[in-house]
């Protein structure tokens, strides 16, 4: 019976992509961005629930693909359409700007299950934390009296940007860090502890605005580590 646990947990990642799309077709960007943020609890509770009673299987693997290109690939896109639309943007271009997340996702899932070197770092940004970067948006123009926000979540021309930044992050073939933990040690850690003391600091001095900053910081800190690392092994071998 346990062996089954992984999988509903999977199927729960996908109801909540497919209440997120429904809540995003209906205007509620802030319901779509909570449920996309409970797929991301099932989605790393499934993958835990399968180490702990050691119950992987291929299509469990399958599944949950498939479930992550709904919840952070279609209904991010569908966000993306509902906040192009409400900006004033026609019917065509929105749908053409919003298909390029969920796209770029499905893409970015294929890469991710034929690579076994992705265990550890991704290869190019992760689709949960492409979406979280677009509910991040969302939620801190709709709980923060920081107008930029708004601005950037009623600027067509912002979230395409987003949009097509998003995509291509996706689907670079650029080293990005993971969160998961291989130990509670320093060594090999390094960008996990200083990212998540950032994040902490974000969260404690700027609340809910600190969201889009929180992945800011991730992506710099994806892209200068490696060179401030392969800096300092360069001058060490010197």
């Amino acid at each position: 019976m346990t062996k089954h646990i992984p999988n509903t947990l999977t199927l729960l990642n996908l109801v909540c992509g497919f209440a997120a799309t429904v809540c995003a077709i209906k205007g509620y960007n802030d319901y779509a961005s909570y449920c996309i943020m409970a797929g991301m609890v099932f989605d790393f509770s499934d993958g835990f629930a399968a180490r702990l009673l050691k119950a992987y299987s291929a299509m469990g693997k399958d599944l949950d693909s498939l479930a992550d290109v709904v919840t952070f690939g279609v209904a991010p896109g569908a966000i993306i359409f509902n906040l192009l639309t409400t900006g004033g943007m026609t019917p065509l271009p929105c749908f053409a700007v919003a298909a390029i997340i969920p796209a770029a996702s499905g893409l970015r899932l294929a890469k991710f299950n034929n690579d076994p070197g992705q265990s550890v770092s991704f290869r190019g940004m992760a689709t949960p934390a492409s979406a979280f970067t677009v509910v991040s948006v969302v939620l801190a123009a709709a709980f923060t009296d920081y107008r930029i926000y708004d601005r950037m979540a009623g600027s067509p021309l912002f979230i395409t940007i987003l949009a097509v930044f998003l995509a291509v992050m996706m689907l670079l073939n650029a080293r990005m860090f993971s969160l998961k933990l291989s130990s509670l040690k320093w060594k090999g850690n390094e960008e996990r502890y200083i990212f998540l003391a950032l994040g902490i600091l974000l969260l404690v001095v700027f609340r809910m605005a600190a969201l889009p900053m929180i992945m800011a910081v991730y992506i710099l800190i994806s892209f200068l580590f490696p060179v401030i690392a392969g800096r300092r092994a360069s001058s060490g071998a010197a």
